[in-house]
């Protein structure tokens, strides 16, 4: 097993509790690093709930559902906590869940440490620089600074290029494309977007849940969740989940970036129409800060052309509709992205039509097993990407004992 993250721990614990001897190959010193800092440092491992069409792909759909059923969300949450030993609970809120000691780095001992009890060796700060094929079976693994290793079967978990730091570098991509996979063109996924200046350039900080959509020609997403504006531009798991599209659009062949607009707070049109009605003497200000927080509230009136002490009875019907249209159906201004720096995923990658779904084994090279973020899916926030890594490092697994 190549790489020693979330999917290749999985593996090296599947494939060495079937007898084979297993030996998981990581180029930092102790593997799992994304774990580790998943969540903040809690590590969502699992949605509690789960919807398989969120998971966005240039491949076959069907092909990716017959993957993530494989392994039933009910019998993953059972691994974990009977044997990785780690409970999990859910945070209603959000429908995450994480362990209960609201540690990462039990998550990650954990499941290392299961590896181990099983029989697989850890062979720790170790770059593999290519795996190559030998002729009538079998693999040769080169190392960097070391002799090969030979291998019978090879999973790589290598992962993307997401969060370079914790050892992702796409070297993985590299051997697959040179052993001849079709690959998508990979691209920073679950990113925070930039903002040069523009109308919000003060509002760092402030926070609220929103709706936003984020669309370009073919490609569309939307997400309801916590937006964030930073001192670069806008976060938050909104956010992160229609990155993608914004990212997409600036590739050299679109015609141009997406259009994101946003939905400020969680009152809709409806509701707005019935707020502005004029009462007494409350203000337009006064108005918009009972369901927005001040600063944000007091930017969209000055940007509808409205001065916020103003009355609501002193509105004109047009100044009310562009303050509403302001508020619920807003085009958010953007510049770029922050990249695979603070990507949480990689997307693209390979495409699943090159392995078998049932073993995850190479369809171009016999005793070659791929799993994690180097196959061409990606999920939202909110535990989705571990969820791959799991199903997929176990089918890798399993598809490598056998072989």
């Amino acid at each position: 097993m190549i790489g020693a993250g979330a999917a290749g721990a999985m593996a090296a614990i599947v494939a060495a509790s079937r007898g084979t001897e297993t030996l998981l190959v990581e180029c930092t010193r102790d593997g799992g690093r994304k774990i580790l800092i998943s969540g903040g440092g809690r590590c969502n491992v699992l949605p509690a709930r789960f919807d398989e069409r969120r998971f966005v792909t240039d491949s076959s759909p069907n092909t990716l559902r017959k993957m993530v059923r494989s392994w039933p969300l009910s019998d993953q949450i059972a691994f974990f906590e009977r044997e990785v030993g780690v409970r999990l609970a859910e945070e209603t809120e959000s429908g995450k869940l994480f362990p209960v000691s609201n540690r990462a780095r039990d998550v990650r001992d954990g499941l290392m440490a299961l590896a181990s009890r099983r029989g697989a060796r850890f062979l720790p700060s170790t770059v593999v620089t290519d795996v190559v094929p030998v002729a009538g079976g079998g693999w040769t693994v080169c190392r960097d600074g070391d002799g090969p290793l030979p291998a019978d079967a090879v999973v790589m978990a290598t992962g993307g290029l997401s969060v370079p730091a914790t050892g992702s570098d796409g070297r993985g991509l590299a051997m697959l494309d040179r052993l001849g996979h079709v690959i998508h063109p990979p691209y920073a996924a679950l990113t925070p977007l930039l903002a040069d200046g523009g109308p919000f350039a003060q509002l760092a900080g402030v926070s609220l849940p929103v709706e936003i959509s984020a669309a370009r020609e073919g490609q569309r997403a939307g997400a309801r969740g916590g937006f964030l504006f930073t001192h670069r531009g806008y976060s938050g798991p909104s956010v992160l989940d229609v990155s993608h599209v914004a990212v997409r659009s600036l590739e050299r062949e679109s015609s141009g970036p997406a259009t994101i607009r946003v939905r400020w707070g969680q009152v809709d049109a409806a509701e707005w129409e019935d707020a502005l009605t004029p009462k007494g003497t409350r203000t337009v200000a006064a108005a918009v800060r009972r369901f927005l927080p001040e600063r944000l509230g007091d930017v969209l009136i000055r940007r509808a052309g409205i001065e916020g002490p103003r009355l609501l009875a002193q509105l004109r019907r047009e100044e009310r509709r562009r303050l509403i249209d302001m508020l619920t159906n807003d085009l958010l201004p953007w510049s770029g992205d922050e990249g695979y720096r603070k990507a949480e995923v990689t997307g693209g990658g390979v495409d699943l039509g090159e392995v078998d779904p049932r073993t995850l084994e190479s369809r171009r090279h016999r005793g070659l097993f791929l799993c994690g973020e180097l196959l061409d899916a990606f999920g939202p926030i909110g535990g989705y990407n571990f969820l791959w890594a799991w199903v997929t490092g176990r089918l890798a697994g399993l598809g490598a004992a056998g072989r």
